[in-house]
């Protein structure tokens, strides 16, 4: 609890840290008070703070040669360790890139990989809908998933509907693409209509891959979907929490080794990217119905690694999936707020605000912008010489946040900056 004006004061005064604990004795005040405090383990800090330049060494400098890489090894860890994009450097013979994310490429994500035969189907006639339902109410659980013309459920308008109960096999129902030359499809409120019993049955199990959204959006179309008893994303989650990302594409890749068709293979990317309803119809009907089917798959590699581990079981069937639909109601009735007691809260704030400017003035000595680092800079560092703890990438005394902090330990107008900062932060 010592600044470092007040640490060079002692050291010049002493000569040595061994000096100021001897010493410690004499200093009067809240700062003696900590001081004597700390002196039990300041040698120990001292020490840890050392570098130590007398450690035998087996070889001197000049012998730490870099060997040839030893790629196979390298690619075994980098393996083990999930590093995807390391991973793809090494195979293609580069040098791994520190700054390297751990992302896959955009090509290896958009290139479909088939590691068995499948059977998608796209259905534009209420009677070979009529037999799907039939179909999927007779099954165990089956796999269910939504498009939607954008990702704000609070926004989204279905485009289609996915389905699958045996792996390989899927069907997608488009209801809304309507790009130019566009072939027909059934109405949205027909299928809506026709799929409801089945997707407000909570006796008739569905499997969802982040089936919160899907929930959300299937409300706002009047359906309350029910029977949701297994989620891919949590499931991987509740398995293991850091092994992958819990999107589609990537528990794809890790668990089924099976590389799916990205959205932006589809769509594109950026400002000109495509919604759903604009991207032609079978490789729409492709892309949506891989993913009911991958889902179901993943729920067939998932559940039986959970189910072998009661307590993991367990936290999924008592605590995650209860939640999703509690989380579901709670973001579609949002939150209300008192309008009027923020906007007292925000005066109250402004007033504070406007006081410690003040302050901060006759501390300065002048008036200057709270809010502008340069000037704050100029205040501190050539009007008020206070120390230059850390330097800017271009060489200027910064003034962050863990400077001012530092400073104000031992100067008033770092920590009425540093609250007027926060308070600021606070009212906008």
């Amino acid at each position: 609890k010592c600044g470092p004006k007040t640490a060079v004061k002692w050291l010049q005064e002493y000569g040595t840290l061994d000096n100021v604990i001897a010493n410690a004795g004499n200093v009067s005040g809240k700062i003696g008070e900590n001081l004597r405090a700390a002196a039990g383990f300041l040698p120990l800090s001292k020490q840890l703070a050392t570098i130590k330049t007398d450690v035998d060494l087996p070889q001197e400098w000049h012998d730490l040669k870099p060997n040839p890489p030893d790629r196979e090894t390298l690619l075994a860890l980098f393996t083990e360790l999930e590093f995807k994009s390391w991973i793809h450097e090494v195979s293609n013979g580069g040098d791994v890139i520190a700054a390297a994310t751990d992302k896959p490429s955009d090509e290896a994500k958009t290139r479909p990989v088939a590691s068995a035969a499948v059977v998608y189907e796209t259905i534009t006639d209420l009677a070979v809908l009529q037999q799907w339902i039939t179909r999927l109410q007779q099954a165990a659980y089956f796999a269910f998933d939504t498009e939607t013309d954008q990702l704000d459920y609070m926004q989204a308008n279905i485009v289609g509907l996915s389905f699958a109960c045996e792996v390989g096999q899927a069907a997608y129902v488009p209801v809304a693409h309507d790009y130019l030359g566009a072939p027909p499809q059934l109405a949205r409120s027909e299928v809506l209509q026709a799929m409801r019993p089945l997707l407000e049955s909570e006796k008739h199990k569905k499997v969802m891959q982040h089936g919160k959204y899907d929930m959300n959006v299937l409300a706002r179309a009047g359906i309350e979907l029910r029977g949701v008893a297994y989620d891919t994303m949590l499931e991987s989650y509740v398995l293991d929490s850091i092994a992958t990302r819990h999107n589609m594409d990537d528990l794809a890749k890790q668990y089924l080794d099976y590389t799916t068709v990205s959205f932006e293979a589809l769509a594109g990317k950026g400002v000109n990217q495509l919604t759903f309803n604009q991207i032609d119809l079978e490789q729409a009907a492709f892309y949506a119905a891989e993913d009911a089917d991958i889902t179901l798959r993943l729920h067939e590699t998932l559940w039986p690694l959970i189910s072998a581990e009661p307590p993991l079981a367990s936290v999924f069937d008592t605590i995650e999936m209860p939640l999703v639909p509690v989380l579901s109601r709670i973001e579609r009735n949002g939150v209300l707020v008192d309008g009027k007691i923020l906007h007292q809260h925000s005066i109250e704030l402004g007033e504070r605000l406007q006081a410690l400017e003040q302050q901060a003035f006759e501390l300065a000595g002048e008036e200057f912008n709270l809010g502008s680092p340069k000037q704050l800079g100029e205040i501190l560092y050539q009007k008020l010489q206070l120390p230059a703890l850390k330097k800017t990438p271009t060489g200027q005394p910064s003034t962050a946040e863990p400077v001012l902090a530092e400073l104000a330990l031992d100067y008033p107008l770092p920590k009425v900056i540093m609250e007027y900062r926060g308070l600021s932060k606070l009212k906008s």
